[in-house]
């Protein structure tokens, strides 16, 4: 079997490198590569292995980012120290992982979690198993996007958490984030701020005024124009009318 080994500090890699070669002696590692820069340029120009070994900080990024620009041909193991959601996340989706200091018993464990999922699988179902892959690099990539605004009141600074909002709107120069408790807050921010603030997962731009909670919706109707009009919850103060150029981005969304 041939395996890739991504790991930025050389005393870890061969250590693995040399219990991987103890645990099967028909195993090869290919190379042992430094950092993403290095993993792209060797996942686009050499034969591809069958399971790679990474750790996830590299010396110039994360290796998330090496899956992101080339698609994994295999499945990954991740070596790390990562949090325990992540962990479990690994787990629900069939890919493995190693806690560093790595354990012999654990690397055992985890090669033959791999080799019961390939004689499982038809040659030409491969990507049962890199899909989970493609779906945890989205729950475990760092996520910067905020949890709440800050609503400035008189002398006050009041939290509003994000969930709460069911929509946000901008007209006539101001930007209002209304609730699904039907209160209104005016916010600093411009709709464009915004929406790079937000978890697009959660909420859409639907056009140049509305920011929409994906929760908020209840229906999207056939509008003029092969547009899209949404009806929500909560009241708005005016429709929301989606173009034909993001009708189909929305679908998808939804």
């Amino acid at each position: 079997m041939d395996i890739l080994i991504i790991e930025d500090e050389t005393k870890t890699a061969k250590e693995l490198k040399t219990m991987l070669e103890r645990l099967d002696d028909d195993l090869r590692v290919m190379a042992i590569l430094p950092s993403v820069c290095a993993g792209i340029d060797w996942l686009r120009t050499q034969p591809p292995p069958q399971l790679i070994f990474s750790d996830i900080q590299l010396s110039d990024g994360l290796s998330f980012d090496i899956f992101r620009a080339v698609q994994a041909p295999c499945p990954v193991i991740f070596c790390t120290a990562f949090d325990q959601y992540a962990i479990h996340a690994f787990e629900a989706n069939g890919i493995d992982y190693l806690l560093k200091p790595i354990d012999n018993s654990k690397l055992a464990a985890s090669l033959d979690k791999y080799n019961r999922l390939k004689r499982l699988l038809a040659p030409g179902e491969r990507s049962a198993i890199v899909s989970p892959l493609e779906r945890l690099l989205d729950q475990l990539q760092p996520n910067n996007h905020k949890s709440g605004l800050l609503i400035y009141r008189n002398e006050k600074i009041i939290p509003l958490p994000v969930r709460d909002i069911a929509f946000i709107h901008s007209a006539g120069g101001t930007v209002n984030a209304h609730t699904f408790t039907r209160q209104i807050h005016l916010l600093q921010e411009v709709l464009d701020e915004l929406e790079s603030m937000l978890d697009p997962k959660g909420f859409f731009r639907a056009n140049r005024q509305f920011l929409i909670n994906r929760d908020a919706i209840v229906m999207a109707e056939h509008y003029f124009g092969r547009r899209l009009v949404l009806k929500l919850s909560v009241e708005l103060p005016e429709r929301v009318i989606v173009s034909k150029a993001k009708a189909s981005e929305l679908l998808a969304w939804l």
